[in-house]
């Protein structure tokens, strides 16, 4: 049902600049209106300037003009042994910037895992908190 999504995700971690860990991520963020925006990890040799592929999807998205409203899926896939799930940084920028319901697709090539953020950060800190 999200071959699209996993295949450019995958197509995706094939840019992946990751020296240090050795871990390769990629990223697709799919639209309403059937675009892709993709995205993957760029690690840097001062960790904390380390970006990672679902946040420069979902930033790739947004600096095209979309929004929550506007996204249809996103999946996440990894190199790894086991699936990746979003760092705990990528889940509080996707509680922002995605329905908290919106179908999140892990895959490591041989498993596959339909999840949400709802399931990945329940009770998420958001704008309704600042008010």
């Amino acid at each position: 049902m999200y071959e699209d999504v996993i295949s450019k995700a995958f197509e995706a971690m094939k840019n992946a600049y990751a020296p240090y860990s050795k871990y390769h991520v990629g990223a697709c963020v799919k639209s309403k209106d059937g675009k892709y925006f993709l995205g993957a990890n760029i690690e840097n040799s001062s960790f904390g300037a380390t970006s990672c592929a679902e946040r420069n999807a979902i930033f790739n998205c947004y600096s095209h003009g979309y929004r929550k409203d506007d996204i249809e899926a996103i999946a996440i896939v990894s190199d790894g042994k086991r699936i990746g799930t979003p760092c705990g940084i990528c889940r509080q920028v996707l509680a922002e910037l995605i329905p908290m319901d919106l179908p999140i697709v892990l895959s490591n090539g041989v498993e596959t895992l339909v999840t949400n953020m709802n399931e990945l950060l329940p009770m998420a800190f958001n704008s309704e908190d600042l008010v």
